[in-house]
């Protein structure tokens, strides 16, 4: 009886928001599966993929027309559920319904934040899922723009075996501005940026 009541006691928005924050921190931690089954060593984390993400959406959305900064919520929310139940690879979703388990999960970490918070989340979460608003879909194009251009710099830093994810990904890019960038990133020297800031004299 005591028990049942300790589990519903409500929390403080301000706990809540903590709590979340806690749990945004904990995707530092957590390494982004695809990589290690291509034999990656130390592969990027979902927090270091997410950062990326929102800011190859942030430009994206500007070439595209649309809303930056609902582009960049999207952005910063959409793997957030990988703090509870991992990052699962692609081998993975092949036999586990995981988007079920991803629904869940949001609607688990938002459920005690405050209502105005919550709310937003939840149509965010619902607008990037359905895939029919043109921010939705620069959204997502950025998170598949982001893994092919790590996938490009692990090759550049001696990982061939990260030139697979090139067959398939690119042809679920929907926008110009997302096809134009891969296109060009695929001859692009990942490393060109630092050696031209960084001038080496003889």
């Amino acid at each position: 009886m005591k028990s049942s009541a300790k589990k519903s006691r409500k929390v403080s928005s301000e706990t809540a928001a903590l709590n979340f924050f806690a749990e945004a921190g904990l995707l530092k931690r957590v390494k982004r599966s695809g990589w290690w089954v291509a034999g990656i060593e130390n592969p990027e984390t979902v927090a270091e993929h997410c950062f990326r993400c929102a800011v190859i959406g942030y430009y994206i959305a500007h070439g595209e027309g649309v809303d930056p900064f609902k582009v960049v919520t999207m952005t910063l929310f959409n793997d957030i559920h990988e703090a509870r139940i991992n990052d699962l690879h692609k081998m993975g979703h092949h036999y586990i319904e995981f988007r079920l388990a991803e629904q869940k999960v949001f609607a688990d970490q938002i459920a005690h934040l405050e209502d105005k918070v919550k709310a937003a989340l939840q149509a965010m979460r619902q607008d990037y899922d359905r895939q029919l608003s043109r921010e939705s879909i620069v959204a997502r194009d950025a998170d598949i723009l982001e893994c092919l251009i790590q996938a490009k710099e692990y090759v550049d830093n001696g990982y061939p075996v990260a030139r697979t994810f090139f067959k398939r990904a690119p042809d679920y890019l929907k926008t110009t501005t997302a096809r134009q960038l891969w296109k060009k990133a695929i001859s692009w020297d990942s490393h060109a940026w630092w050696q031209n800031v960084v001038k080496f004299e003889r």
